[in-house]
């Protein structure tokens, strides 16, 4: 079958021919119709992310939107490394294939479901989130936080607080929900400053984070209360990615004093018994429509010269074979 066919880490995928994936008790072979790329496509295949293997060489690509045997037209993911899901079939277990409403198409559904349910399972199950919670996300202006301002809003948000480097996205953000929008690069105290002041008297209580690094820091700080007579209220930061860097320094004095509570959402903090049974809620909002999100297409075949390709308006790239 052709594929996209990484032979080292950190190489451009090669279009080729790779052998067939075979089936063992409880598989099913998909025609795959659609495959995102998303950052963590790129990342598992450049070795750099904490869920490479040294299997080489490997087809990246973790879901996608596929076709069953007999016509089912699926969702599916938890394929086999060295199969990932950017080639012309695909064999996962059959519990990893849900089927998809005919009013969600292939690309906007390959596009949605990762970014989408990062901002999800985060909300849900890491955050529990509250009805009239106040909500910031740090790395608003990507695929996955203006999925995450949407999302966010649907699950009842009082405010939703948007942290971004491109302006001009983040003056797009009020129409997807976002009631304040803050630039990152000023300095760090007038971004901690404007922080403050987005966050009122309520202050914030739920941080969904996809950059860490230094915005990070200054977000944290900007939690930091003085003085030994305040009640600080509960935030969860829920580490999502790490666009902006891969280390934070983290003063003890915050952690006393700001009522702060970090975690991570990702793969081995949640379960994909769990990602799976959330998807089924996810897809009844997809297809409402009100969930938006923008995506780029493109052939397998091109794919050595659409790997790295970067959007103006961060859309998410979607490969078919």
């Amino acid at each position: 079958m052709k594929a996209a066919v990484i032979h080292a880490f950190g190489e451009t995928p090669r279009f080729e021919e790779f052998p067939e994936p075979t089936l063992t008790e409880g598989d099913v072979l998909v025609h795959v119709r659609a495959a995102g790329i998303h950052p963590i496509v790129r990342a598992l295949a450049n070795g750099t992310h904490y869920g490479s293997t040294d299997i080489l060489p490997l087809i990246p690509g973790i879901d996608g939107v596929g076709q069953l045997e007999d016509g089912t037209r699926v969702y599916f993911g938890m394929t086999r490394p060295p199969y990932g899901t950017l080639a012309e079939r695909a064999v996962v277990p059959r519990q990893a294939c849900l089927p998809l409403p005919a009013s969600l198409d292939d690309v906007s559904a390959a596009a949605l479901f990762n970014p989408g349910l990062s901002g999800w399972l985060a909300l849900k199950w890491r955050a529990q989130i509250q009805p009239g919670e106040t909500i910031l996300i740090l790395g608003a202006t990507g695929s996955s936080g203006k999925l995450a301002i949407q999302i966010a809003k649907h699950l009842g948000a009082g405010k939703i607080i948007a942290v971004g480097r491109n302006q001009q996205i983040l003056n797009t953000l009020p129409a997807l929900g976002a009631d304040t929008i803050i630039a990152l690069g000023n300095s760090d105290e007038e971004y901690r400053d404007a922080l403050m002041q987005a966050a009122g008297e309520t202050g914030i209580h739920v941080i969904l984070d996809y950059l860490y690094g230094h915005p990070t820091e200054q977000t944290i700080m900007a939690l930091t209360r003085k003085g030994l007579t305040h009640a600080a209220p509960r935030v969860r930061l829920i580490e999502i990615g790490s666009m902006a860097g891969p280390t934070i320094s983290l003063p003890a004095a915050v952690l006393r004093s700001s009522g702060l509570e970090i975690s991570g959402s990702g793969g081995g903090t949640i379960s994909p018994k769990r990602v799976f049974a959330e998807i089924p809620h996810f897809v009844e909002y997809a297809t409402t429509g009100k969930l938006h999100i923008e995506a780029e297409q493109a052939p397998l075949s091109a794919i050595e010269e659409v790997w790295m390709r970067q959007n103006s308006n961060n859309a998410r790239l979607v490969i078919k074979p």
